[in-house]
């Protein structure tokens, strides 16, 4: 609960550092470093490879900040809704855990691919396209069904949301606002939570 209540209280300048302004300034940095590289007379592929090999690391930053704070407020604004609502927590669960665990898989992927992207180039054919077709296979089923889960736990969050402040049972046309402003999470945490941190503080202790 301590986590859960840190994200809940956490100011929204605090959450935008770590969500927008860390991989901003890594891909000013990542760009400004593969142009450098090309503009040589030799081009080091190396490099290039070696900044993308900390792209999972910005990406494994950015997904576990707004999958916490998901939570926090899905999960630690429970006690705040009225007792006559009854939000579906268990099936929020399910459809949190799901993405969680195919998106830490998906890094993991990228963390092998981009450490063996010299050898890789080196001894594999360009013509041949089985082994990407047989990732694509698998990896573009999960990767939707990933994206549902995501929009439901959104869903989720934004119904939480409205459902505390007006303390009573909403549908989606309440707070559809809410809900586009997770996803647009850049500037949805400018607006959302100040809302969040209001809530908290009105909490009887």
């Amino acid at each position: 609960m301590k986590l859960i209540d840190r994200f809940l209280k956490a100011k929204h300048w605090q959450l935008f550092i770590p969500l927008f302004g860390i991989p901003i300034i890594f891909q000013f940095y990542m760009t400004s470093m593969i142009f450098a590289s090309i503009n040589q007379t030799q081009p080091d592929p190396s490099v290039v490879f070696s900044i993308m090999g900390f792209f999972p690391i910005v990406m494994l930053l950015v997904m576990g900040v707004l999958f916490t704070w998901i939570w926090s407020v899905g999960i630690g604004l429970q006690d705040k809704i009225p007792s006559t609502v009854k939000m579906k927590t268990k099936k929020f669960k399910i459809f949190f855990f799901i993405p969680v665990g195919y998106l830490l898989m998906f890094i993991l992927g990228m963390t092998v691919f981009f450490s063996n992207m010299p050898s890789l180039l080196e001894h594999t054919d360009p013509t041949d396209f089985s082994l990407i077709f047989s990732l694509w296979i698998i990896i573009f089923p999960l990767h939707f069904f990933a994206i549902f889960c995501i929009f439901y736990c959104m869903y989720f969050v934004a119904k939480t949301l409205k459902t505390v402040e007006l303390q009573r049972a909403t549908t989606f046309s309440d707070f559809v606002g809410e809900f586009f402003l997770i996803w647009f999470y850049a500037i949805g945490v400018w607006i959302l939570q100040p809302k969040i941190n209001k809530m908290v503080e009105n909490q009887p202790q």
